[in-house]
């Protein structure tokens, strides 16, 4: 079974708070996980802020919407009982509890539609029918800008000349923390009779183990004889190390045979080389940042 959404959330919630007795959000959390039959690894699964599971953050918001609603209420940090008011609701044991439903409730109206924002305008009524909360929202968002980032990227590096895709990976991997000076790794970039050897890096700063490089600017993907091709070239230069990268993508023959070979090769595709670009602000420029933020409860707690 998927996660349910948060709407979804909001009568099991208040269910579970039928007794009217406080309850806090680890024992919720585990008693709906329970109750939705969720795994492991849905119980596991994080925001990709990597701060908190998806499940605990959708009922976080139910319980601010029934919250909104005055349907449950809580006096004391981290604990949550059901009010009068959502002990009437349950008795009219409704089908479901979603967004439309808490319109009904004149605190809800207020939350939702605040009073710049006049009934019937664009986002007046925000939130109504949706199933993610707002974080995976703004998730969703930058994973989507990304997206579209990282397929311009790749566009304008079909577009460029070999030379500068070869330039492009080195620099990239000096970013990422490779040793070695831009003279020392692009040292074979470029020549001729190198067994397909584009460039050498070095593993550390001091240079205790080098990195062979192989770049394809190809449309095509990446077929296993041209990875032999790369394999031997190592082998020739008694190099143990290699990384091939291409604009393209690697047939899963070609995934196949390095993970049989002695030496180690790390094959990086073209979403995987965009992606890195993007990480390390290569051939991308910062617009703007945006910093979530939560309540500080210790601030709030009188000594």
């Amino acid at each position: 079974m998927a996660i349910p959404d948060y709407q979804s959330i909001m009568l099991p919630l208040l269910k579970h708070l039928s007794d009217q007795r406080e309850r806090g959000n680890e024992q919720t959390v585990k008693a709906l996980a329970d109750e939705f039959g969720l795994t492991t690894e849905e119980r596991k699964r994080l925001l990709a802020s990597g701060q908190q599971t998806v499940f605990a953050n959708r009922i976080g918001w139910a319980k601010v919407y029934l919250k909104k609603a005055g349907l449950i209420e809580s006096r004391r940090r981290g604990l949550y009982k059901i009010t009068q008011r959502g002990t009437e609701v349950l008795k009219q044991n409704p089908q479901s509890v979603d967004n439309r439903f808490l319109m009904r409730f004149p605190d809800f109206v207020t939350f939702i539609r605040p009073k710049k924002s006049p009934p019937g305008s664009a986002g007046s009524e925000k939130g109504l029918g949706d199933d993610k909360t707002p974080e995976e929202y703004l998730e969703y968002g930058y994973q989507e800008i990304r997206r579209q980032l990282a397929d311009e990227i790749l566009r304008r590096i079909k577009e460029c000349p070999s030379d500068f895709f070869e330039k492009l990976v080195v620099d990239l991997l000096l970013r990422m923390g490779y040793g070695g000076s831009r003279h020392d790794a692009g040292r074979s970039i470029g020549k001729s009779g190198d067994g397909g050897i584009d460039g050498i890096i070095k593993e550390d700063k001091l240079g205790l183990d080098a990195v062979y490089i192989q770049a394809k600017r190809w449309e095509n993907n990446v077929s296993r004889p041209e990875v032999q091709k790369f394999a031997g070239a190592l082998q020739g230069v008694r190099a143990r190390k290699g990384i091939l990268i291409t604009s393209s993508d690697f047939t899963k023959e070609a995934e196949d045979y390095v993970k049989t070979i002695e030496n180690k090769i790390v094959l990086l595709n073209g979403t995987q080389l965009a992606e890195l670009m993007i990480d390390h602000d290569i051939g991308v420029t910062r617009v703007a940042a945006y910093e979530l933020k939560r309540i500080d409860s210790d601030y709030f707690t009188s000594d």
